[in-house]
């Protein structure tokens, strides 16, 4: 079984890059405190890497 993370929304996309705003609709979040279970990529950590003032991961799984 492929390991997962929590990811959670914290940062709001207004008044942000057009690049920031399609990366967290990349990540399938789109509203304040969503949460999404993804799996565990090397593209989807840069995904997180790149706006990490508008995201936290809140639980890895196994």
């Amino acid at each position: 079984m492929a390991k997962t993370i929590v990811v959670k929304q914290i940062g709001s996309p207004i008044r942000r890059p057009a690049d920031q705003r399609a990366t967290l609709i990349g990540l399938g979040l789109n509203k304040m405190h969503k949460t999404r279970e993804l799996e565990d990529t090397p593209s989807i950590r840069g995904m997180i890497n790149k706006i990490p003032h508008l995201v936290e991961i809140v639980e890895e799984r196994d």
